[in-house]
């Protein structure tokens, strides 16, 4: 990894290689969470999508590909799956019974909260490894990751979402 030297005479990351390490911690704690939580994984996109529902429930899936950028066939692939797995439910709407609206069952809730426990687990296992001040800027740098996933989302919405 490249490291640029900055003005106190130390080394700092480049936003592209920070950029990088980022997108690396996430897919390594993608892939190491469901593995260590003894349940089986999702794919990427069906990851997104559960997440999308738990966070937004009684979502169409029309709405749900637009917010996520998908198209509509693998957006309703992926809802097929959860459904089939029983980690997603389909409702028709009371106000009108052409809509269906998309919750997440409680099999899903219960695996979200068990996820979220092992995650944080697995990360705060892994920072033991660390040197007190590598924890500590990690720690202090979490108000600024915090902002640049709030950027993000609001930079790229998605196609069709308000901004």
């Amino acid at each position: 990894m490249l490291l640029r030297a900055n003005r106190e005479g130390g080394t700092s990351m480049g936003q592209r290689e920070l950029a990088d390490v980022l997108r690396d911690l996430a897919w390594t704690i993608h892939r190491l969470v469901p593995d260590v939580a003894g349940i089986e994984p999702l794919p990427t996109s069906e990851l997104a999508v559960i997440k999308h529902i738990q966070a937004s429930p009684n979502i169409t899936v029309t709405e749900l590909a637009r917010q996520l950028g998908m198209q509509q066939s693998n957006a309703s692939a992926a809802v097929r799956n959860l459904v089939e797995r029983g980690l997603v439910a389909r409702e028709r709407d009371p106000g009108d019974r052409r809509v269906t609206r998309l919750t997440p069952t409680q099999k899903s809730l219960a695996e979200k909260d068990s996820i979220d426990t092992v995650w944080s687990g697995t990360v705060q296992t892994a920072m033991t490894r660390l040197t007190p001040e590598q924890s500590a800027a990690l720690e202090a740098a979490s108000g600024a990751l915090e902002a640049l996933d709030q950027a993000l989302h609001t930079e790229y919405p998605g196609p069709g979402v308000a901004q």
